[in-house]
């Protein structure tokens, strides 16, 4: 599907038995205004009503891995309310499932070199380190990055029993007068803390900073500062293998090959690439 029928879809709204499902939540509705957020969901809005106003993620109650993401984030709400907006309902029936939040007043935050918002977005993925792991979350160990690396040696350095938001981007984390919130946690895992940082510092790396300047914000947070440099090493390589096979896969997404230009960055600043490593864990990389 292409880019722009994607986009129309997330617009349209559901038919009248999806607002009959929500109703006990919602009351009478005012008015519902998509937003450009939320494009792993079917549908994200602002829902003005007599109970509200709320900010839905909905979905196709379809099994797989985007409705599984959407139970994950309920799960996970009550752990992280100190830094995500709060989880007022939910509600699910053979055809939709959906969440309702509480609406907060934020624009996406900005992370180019010469931003005012970076001192914050950096006090936010470091408050992170200062959530409990829910016994929930045990059971979600991450291991997106395992068959980035060359062994299993390599892949245990990013275990641990930190809780992980893993999708830190200038859309999730979010900044009004008010409060600053991380958002869409679709897919949270336990593991070693550092990897929230690091996620960071590729971000601030494709946002214009050098890697040495990312790695000097990443150092105000306390678990990049506890970390095993041989495992953000290791860390840095698997992430240079996983978005060059994301940008090879989809060569039309302009910004898959604009992270891996950044990774490709952040892993030779480091040492952890030279350019001779293609193919070194090729047994372990599924394409």
């Amino acid at each position: 599907m292409r880019t722009k029928e994607l986009k129309a879809m997330k617009r349209e709204l559901p038919g009248p038995e999806f607002w009959a499902l929500i109703h006990p939540h919602t009351g009478v509705l005012a008015e519902a205004q998509p937003t450009a957020r939320g494009y792993g969901s079917d549908l994200t809005a602002v829902i003005e009503c007599e109970k509200g106003p709320f900010f839905v993620k909905v979905m196709r109650n379809r099994p797989g891995g985007r409705r599984a993401s959407l139970m994950r984030e309920r799960l996970i709400n009550p752990a992280v309310q100190s830094v995500s907006p709060a989880l007022l309902w939910h509600t699910e029936d053979d055809e939709w499932l959906a969440l309702g939040f509480d609406v907060v007043d934020a624009r996406r935050s900005d992370f180019t070199p010469a931003s005012p918002d970076l001192r914050a977005v950096v006090g936010l993925v470091d408050r992170l380190g200062d959530l409990h792991l829910p016994e929930v979350a045990r059971n979600w160990p991450e291991s997106r990055w395992d068959r980035f690396t060359v062994d299993e040696v390599e892949a245990e350095l990013f275990r641990g029993d930190s809780l992980l938001h893993t999708d830190i981007n200038p859309s999730n984390v979010i900044l009004g007068e008010r409060g600053r919130w991380i958002v869409d946690w679709a897919w949270p895992t336990r593991g070693a803390g550092f990897i929230d940082p690091a996620c960071l510092v590729v971000q601030l790396i494709a946002a214009g900073h050098t890697p040495e300047a990312a790695e000097g914000w990443a150092a105000e947070c306390r678990a990049w500062v506890d970390a095993d440099p041989a495992a953000i090493d290791a860390f840095a390589a698997a992430t240079r293998r996983m978005h060059r096979s994301r940008a090879d896969r989809y060569p039309e997404a302009a910004w898959l090959e604009d992270m891996a230009t950044a990774a490709q960055a952040w892993a030779a600043h480091r040492g952890a690439w030279s350019g001779d490593d293609v193919g070194l864990a090729s047994s372990r990389v599924q394409h």
